[in-house]
């Protein structure tokens, strides 16, 4: 589930998750009409490839946060509450066990 709301989120803004090679592309066509030279180009490029891994961190936290907040209002168990159900079973059994071997 959390993968596909991530991918239909990322179809949606792909204009700010621009590929490097699609970067390169633009870079080399800005380049060669004279609207930048090769030291802006490449600064240009790594900005935009950082802020691109930004915004795929935000909104990866962003998705996390709110499947988050879905599942606890849905009150579905997490991995830990089905760790701590399993370690209280564990105990009563230990408890119960001792007692049935004595009759």
């Amino acid at each position: 589930m959390k993968d596909v709301l991530k991918n239909m989120f990322y179809i949606g803004a792909g204009a700010a998750f621009l590929t490097k090679e699609k970067l390169e592309e633009l870079r080399t066509e800005l380049i060669e009409k004279g609207k930048m030279t090769q030291d802006e180009g490449k600064q240009f490029i790594d900005d935009m490839v950082k802020k691109s891994e930004e915004a795929k961190s935000q909104v990866d936290q962003q998705i996390h946060d709110a499947i988050t907040a879905r599942l606890k209002n849905m009150d579905i168990a997490t991995g830990e509450d089905i760790a701590k159900l399993r370690s209280q079973i564990e105990e009563l059994k230990a408890m119960i066990e001792p007692k049935s071997t004595e009759g």
